[in-house]
């Protein structure tokens, strides 16, 4: 074998088997979560950063708490308004994704996703917020992954507990906290409905309550719980 020939197989073997080690970690992480709640997200980590370059003290609101302890309300509400397969699809919902690439087309730019609640954890659970190919595909592979050891209760209860709901502010209990002074056992449906309609945009809607986008996505997602089904 040619020395060049030589090189690129070998440096082949060695990206080959840097990507597996990769993926098993990655497998790893997923069976802990199965059995333990997070410390702290990949997304929190990067967001705290983002704080602290204006605050070194700044500290992100989190605490997780057990899925009997979250409002039905919320659970149907985000449900509604994020991932209406849930419960039916293996992780992604491609009609769905056909949606929203139509969508995307017509209007000229992206202006929909068509993520699954899954999809959505494994980003927040592990990745960067940046837009490229490579971590979509990394994004979906986590997504088979998770779909593959765990439950869609846990799935929800996981997503439910590291969502992003403001800046700094992460999961259920911490959003239920910030803007309502209650517990996230405690959320009434409009609450639930409120935080649903936000999860797309927290920081902005964060900062503009009343915008009418917000109020018209409230209502849109409060008719829609009740049909939402739960894992």
């Amino acid at each position: 074998m040619k020395r060049p020939v030589l090189w690129f197989t070998r440096g082949l073997v060695v990206l080959v088997g840097l990507f597996l080690l990769v993926q098993l970690w990655f497998f790893v992480q997923v069976v802990n979560y199965k059995f333990r709640p997070p410390g702290e997200t990949a997304f929190m980590s990067y967001r705290l950063s983002g704080l602290r370059e204006k605050n070194p003290a700044a500290q992100i609101q989190y605490r997780w708490v057990p899925y009997a302890k979250i409002s039905v309300h919320l659970k149907r509400a985000l449900i509604a308004a994020e991932d209406a397969r849930f419960v039916e699809h293996e992780g992604f919902d491609w009609d769905g994704i056909q949606l929203a690439m139509d969508k995307n087309w017509k209007r000229g730019k992206t202006v929909a996703g068509g993520s699954t609640i899954t999809q959505q954890l494994a980003k927040n659970l592990f990745l960067s917020p940046a837009k490229s190919y490579t971590r979509k595909a990394e994004e979906a592979l986590i997504t088979l992954m998770m779909e593959m050891v765990l439950d869609k209760e846990r799935i929800l209860e996981l997503y439910l507990n590291v969502i992003e709901w403001g800046s700094g502010v992460f999961g259920a209990e911490a959003a239920a906290q910030r803007y309502f002074k209650e517990s996230a056992a405690q959320l009434s449906a409009e609450q639930a409905a409120r935080l649903a309609a936000m999860a797309p945009n927290p920081r902005f809607y964060e900062r503009n309550p009343n915008a009418p986008g917000l109020l018209k996505k409230i209502g849109i997602i409060h008719e829609r719980m009740n049909s939402a089904e739960l894992p």
